[in-house]
């Protein structure tokens, strides 16, 4: 069992490569999907609920696109995962047993923790990729 699918994966990755190019000019769906291996078709959904969201921005037109509605300091992974999920709960039932119901609240508490890290904060993850890339060479 997952707790994030596809629909939040390719998020991420749509919105993590939207602060990658931190362009002041928006950046063209085909670009986004290339970069970040998502179906272009898939990828208009997605950033249909981020818009919707206000996580992203869009520009009609010829040199039209997409960019991050907020500084990526400001968007967690937590609020994507949220826009494209709905929730972030462990379980979408209700408990009856009382102390089954307490640990899934806290352990849900804990996953939402997890993932209150900003968009921008995921760099550091790169940072450590690049430095193995160099390592291994």
């Amino acid at each position: 069992m997952a707790l994030v699918s596809s629909k939040g994966m390719y998020g991420l990755a749509a919105m993590y490569e939207l602060h990658l190019l931190k362009s002041a000019k928006p950046v063209q769906i085909k670009a986004i999907s290339q970069n970040a291996e998502i179906p272009q078709n898939y990828l208009e959904q997605l950033l249909g609920l981020l818009k919707k969201a206000g996580l992203v921005t869009s520009v009609r037109g010829a040199y039209g696109g997409y960019t991050l509605a907020k500084d990526s300091r400001d968007i967690s992974i937590k609020e994507i995962f949220v826009a494209l999920e709905g929730d972030l709960n462990i379980v979408d039932s209700e408990i009856k047993n009382p102390a089954l119901a307490l640990f899934y609240k806290e352990k849900t508490t804990e996953l939402e923790a997890i993932f209150d890290i900003s968009l921008a904060d995921l760099s550091k993850y790169q940072q450590i990729v690049s430095r193995q890339i160099c390592y291994s060479i």
